[in-house]
């Protein structure tokens, strides 16, 4: 069922009466890019998937974005929809949203799944980031759609699927130019607040990534790890930034068992 809250747009489906998975996903996407996970997922559990602000059909953020705003606009639907907590599952900016959510809402957030989400970057890297954030304040969403296409997907999935290259462009090119860079800003500003949380995030976790996905690596997600007591690491082998899209079996088998194991 596709509704609206408050500015959000939002869809939920599986069981009414499952267990709570909201997923949340990364910039200049929207909530259609967990078409091949919530399947994997939908028999037992209830799925909540929104666009973010300034994302897909929500409405553009009333205030200048940072990743509490975004916890705010999670926290707003949980009450809409009149649920106390939720695991979440967030990619890329998503799961930065889901730790900084887990950090401002711990008594809300039941679980974490973290997908392919950065951790302290290199000089190096950061300063290519900023340098892609002015390169969208210039230009839009299409100064660095294509480049993204490259990190994201691997080369020979690249070549052989035209159709999706072109869904995920269609996806980011939607984007309000005059909102995206604002956005984009956050997901590389932001890191620093859900580095080594104080208080620690204390929940149940998983991190994955892709030991291609070269902006936000094996050894982010180890760190990211380690910040969580117990928390569990998955590194796919052969993949980027969308495994979600290029090999879903990949990412849904680990996160599948991680919610059966935690949800009992």
């Amino acid at each position: 069922m596709q509704s609206r809250y408050n500015g959000t747009a939002y869809q939920i489906g599986g069981q009414e009466n499952g267990p709570v998975i909201v997923v949340i996903h990364g910039l200049g996407l929207n909530r259609d890019c967990w078409q091949w996970t919530i399947p994997a997922l939908s028999d037992r559990y209830h799925i909540i998937s929104y666009d973010l602000y300034g994302h897909g059909e929500s409405g553009p953020p009333q205030e200048t974005p940072s990743l509490s705003l975004f916890a705010r606009q999670l926290s707003g639907l949980l009450d809409h929809l009149g649920h106390t907590s939720a695991a979440l599952a967030g990619f890329s900016l998503g799961g930065m949203i889901a730790r900084r959510f887990a950090q401002d809402f711990p008594q809300r957030t039941d679980a974490l799944a973290i997908l392919h989400s950065p951790h302290l970057r290199s000089k190096e890297a950061q300063e290519a980031i900023v340098k892609r954030v002015e390169q969208a304040k210039t230009d839009g969403p299409a100064a660095t759609v294509e480049a993204a296409l490259d990190r994201w997907f691997t080369d020979g999935y690249r070549r052989a699927n035209p159709d999706m290259m072109d869904l995920v462009r269609g996806w980011v090119m939607a984007n309000d130019r005059a909102v995206y860079h604002t956005i984009y800003s956050v997901l590389a500003e932001g890191v620093a607040e859900v580095v080594a949380p104080d208080p620690p995030i204390r929940c149940p976790a998983l991190v994955i990534t892709g030991d291609e996905d070269y902006g936000n690596g094996p050894d982010m997600t180890r760190a990211i790890a380690a910040e969580i007591e117990g928390a569990e690491t998955v590194i796919l082998e052969g993949l980027r930034h969308m495994a979600l899209a290029e090999q879903p079996e990949a990412v849904n088998a680990p996160l599948r068992a991680f919610m059966d194991r935690i949800s009992g």
